[in-house]
């Protein structure tokens, strides 16, 4: 059985997602650990409520990235756990080489938009501002440079008239939490590998 380790630094809802597709059968996986840099994230209490192991690493000084002891600590952690796969769910930092490395080809990422369009944060929001008539969301292999590693797997979001970015950001979140699973159970799988800087469909 596939294992996975999530790392999230909110609320949670595409482990929700993950895990109940896991508990109807959609996806052949387990859940082995989820980590989290804030000490009071909600995927932290969400993951213990399902009596999975769940923890906090302290992140260190940096906004943006974690120390480089910090990645150590949830490589450790994740190893330890026998993790084959690091399934990011909302977590809001880069990652650097410990973690890169520990787990290259290995680590995958869901955005909330049509990559490579909109790279970064509130990518609904910049989709908005732009004016396009459709956004999405990307599942994409994590590389070191942010929101462009190759593309696992895509669903488009139309976007409305009238839309606000908090409704159009809840519309893609729904397909989200469809397409993450699906993209996670074709990884675990084997029918997607990743080859070089492209992805491979077997």
């Amino acid at each position: 059985m596939t294992r996975l380790g999530v790392l999230g630094s909110g609320k949670g809802s595409n482990f929700v997602a993950i895990a109940e597709a896991i508990d109807r059968g959609e996806l052949q996986a387990e859940i082995a650990i989820v980590l989290s840099d804030v000490a009071d994230a909600g995927i932290l209490s969400k993951a213990k409520a399902r009596g999975l192991p769940a923890e906090h690493v302290p992140p260190g000084k940096f906004r943006t990235k974690m120390e480089p002891e910090a990645e150590e600590a949830l490589v450790s952690r994740l190893r330890a756990a026998k993790v084959d796969w690091v399934v990011l769910a909302g977590f809001m930092r880069m990652l650097k080489t410990p973690l890169l490395e520990a787990f290259e080809g290995r680590i995958v990422n869901i955005h909330p938009s049509l990559l490579p369009a909109f790279p970064g944060l509130e990518a609904w929001r910049q989709a908005l501002e732009y004016g396009v008539q459709y956004t999405g969301c990307t599942v994409h292999f994590v590389t070191p440079e942010m929101d462009a590693g190759p593309i696992v797997a895509q669903a488009v979001v139309p976007v409305q008239a009238g839309d606000t970015a908090e409704a159009l950001h809840e519309r893609i979140q729904q397909e989200e939490h469809r397409l993450y699973p699906r993209a996670l159970q074709a990884l675990a799988a084997g029918s997607l590998t990743l080859r070089g800087r492209g992805v491979l469909r077997t």
